[in-house]
């Protein structure tokens, strides 16, 4: 044991893990340096959140500025960087985003967005989809089915939250047709003999399972869903807080498939790292939340706001090189599962792509993932995992990562599968 592992272990709550024992002691681009000097390609990206890689120089510029201004106001007096930041979001967001509200956290950006679903409803029934993720508060978690651990011990939890399944094709051995017609006759079912459709506020869901498995929606289920929300009277909050900001090939993954939430749900890569989430809707629908209905201390930070502004301003500039980067990633990781009997299946958009672990053509392999980082930790690289079996790798490159360093992640990611399957 290190003698910073150790120092962790005696000051840290063993409630929070770290992936790796490795000491990161610098992050510039898509490479981060261990305290020995060695370097990685981090694919990791902070479980989604660097987006434009560590230090961009552009956010980086933003943020010493504001820093060295004005770094907290708590809602005591007015300043620029949060109407800044506000701005620049609602223009890159879907129409019927026309203003946010600024928090810390992805969590408590759905927290938030619940609360105003209930409150301008006036109903409390929340309907969730089996698989997704949506934080760790007792709110949150009560939406949250990805695994059952993160809601072990806490029940009960927050009641009127109903749950019903999301088309997951290749663990149901089902063809995305089929898999969308099997989770919108469940739901159809619920909407008959457990909640009526009229007590219901909001459909709450990620366009692309992230923690769940890597899962996308699919244009047609998602029209599905927006036309039922509609026919019902219910709103529709998309949690973008994993998908967002460029992830998925847009600046949100509604965007990808043409489908206008009426809550946008953002956090993670918003600000590149720094701790900022927010919550979208329309002027209409936040007129029904009166002031003093919700609040924060340290939500729309000064800094963050800078640091934010920045990064749409950046991303502006990548996105359309995701393309080409998303088509490279594909097709390599589709060579990898031609060669490799532990790859069962690739699936997501953009650069977040879901890469599922298996064994005996297609049982989850839950040993394989952890042998598997380790040689790739080895070799120079960082990588995460999803899914209730632990089995699927999460492929997130920075979005501005190089070509070839897309092609040296992907390379010793297949040297680290070859190596668990030697």
């Amino acid at each position: 044991m290190t003698d910073l592992s150790a120092r962790l272990a005696d000051a840290i709550a063993p409630v929070i893990t770290f992936d790796s024992p490795i000491e990161i002691v610098e992050g510039d681009g898509t490479w981060v340096t261990d305290a020995n000097g060695n370097r990685y390609i981090d694919f990791a990206c902070g479980i989604a959140v660097t987006n434009l890689g560590h230090r961009p120089p552009s956010v980086a510029a933003a943020a010493e500025d504001q820093l060295n201004r004005l770094w907290h106001a708590g809602g005591s007096f007015l300043y620029e960087s949060v109407a800044n930041a506000a701005e620049k979001i609602i223009e890159v967001a879907p129409d019927t985003v026309e203003q946010l509200f600024f928090m810390n956290s992805g969590a408590e950006a759905v927290e938030a967005s619940v609360k105003l679903a209930r409150k301008t409803s006036g109903r409390q029934g929340i309907v969730v989809f089996r698989g997704g993720f949506h934080g760790r508060t007792m709110g949150s978690v009560s939406y949250t089915t990805s695994r059952a651990k993160y809601r072990s011990g806490y029940f009960p939890l927050v009641p009127s939250v109903f749950v019903t399944p999301f088309p997951h094709p290749y663990r149901w051995n089902m063809s995305q047709e089929d898999a969308n017609e099997y989770a919108l006759n469940e739901l159809r079912l619920m909407f008959k003999h457990e909640v009526s459709p009229d007590e219901v506020s909001a459909f709450l869901f990620e366009p692309l399972q992230g923690e769940g498995g890597y899962y996308p929606a699919g244009y047609e289920f998602m029209k599905a869903i927006r036309d039922l929300a509609d026919e019902h009277g219910i709103l529709m909050i998309a949690d973008e807080v994993q998908t967002g900001f460029g992830r998925t090939g847009d600046f949100f993954t509604s965007q990808v498939y043409g489908i206008d939430p009426d809550i946008l749900v953002m956090g993670k890569a918003i600000a590149n790292g720094l701790p900022l989430s927010a919550v979208g809707a329309s002027k209409e629908l936040f007129a029904g939340w009166p002031p003093g209905s919700h609040g924060t201390t340290f939500g729309g930070n000064p800094v963050s706001c800078a640091a934010s502004a920045a990064v749409v301003d950046e991303l502006r500039t990548v996105i359309p090189g995701i393309a080409e980067r998303s088509d490279l990633a594909f097709t390599r990781l589709g060579d990898l599962q031609e060669r490799h009997r532990t790859i069962g299946d690739v699936r997501g958009l953009g650069l977040m792509i879901g890469v599922e672990l298996v064994k005996d053509g297609r049982e989850p392999d839950p040993d394989a993932f952890a042998v598997i980082a380790r040689e790739a930790n080895r070799r120079g690289l960082f990588i995460l995992n999803c899914g209730p079996d632990n089995n699927v790798i999460r492929f997130i490159p920075p979005l501005n990562v190089s070509l070839d360093d897309l092609e040296a992640g992907i390379g010793i990611l297949d040297e680290a599968i070859a190596a668990y399957e030697a």
